[in-house]
């Protein structure tokens, strides 16, 4: 599963839902996967404090980070040209297509135009 940028917010602010969903997936032998983009927008934040990052880091440490490769860029740039999306978004649902796993959000709104995407809310 890939994790949208969200799920890692949510999921350092606490919220019960999204940490019941960390606790059963962390563990398993199915791996959680994130995309880079995400880091981006996880770090990049401009409210974002000392403790927060850490937090992030530390969640960070025990995901795998997909690269965007040649690939993943030209689904992203049909999924964005398709549909409207943010560039990101475009970027986030083309690394979920590529690995051919579930997207887990808490905004299926965002990425509920692409038919061929499988979309776990949380």
């Amino acid at each position: 599963m890939i994790l949208d940028t969200n799920v890692i917010i949510y999921y350092i602010q606490r919220d019960p839902k999204v940490e019941l969903f960390m606790m059963e997936n962390l563990n398993s032998i199915t791996p959680l996967y994130i995309s880079v983009v995400s880091v981006t927008e996880l770090l990049g934040f401009p409210k974002l404090d000392q403790i927060e990052a850490e937090a992030i880091e530390k969640i960070l440490s025990t995901l795998a980070i997909i690269p965007i490769e040649t690939r993943i860029a030209r689904i992203a740039g049909v999924l964005h040209r398709l549909y409207g999306l943010k560039l990101a978004d475009s970027l986030i649902a083309s690394t979920a297509l590529s690995m051919r796993v579930p997207l887990v959000t808490r905004n299926i709104n965002d990425f509920k135009k692409i038919g061929q995407l499988t979309i776990h809310e949380v």
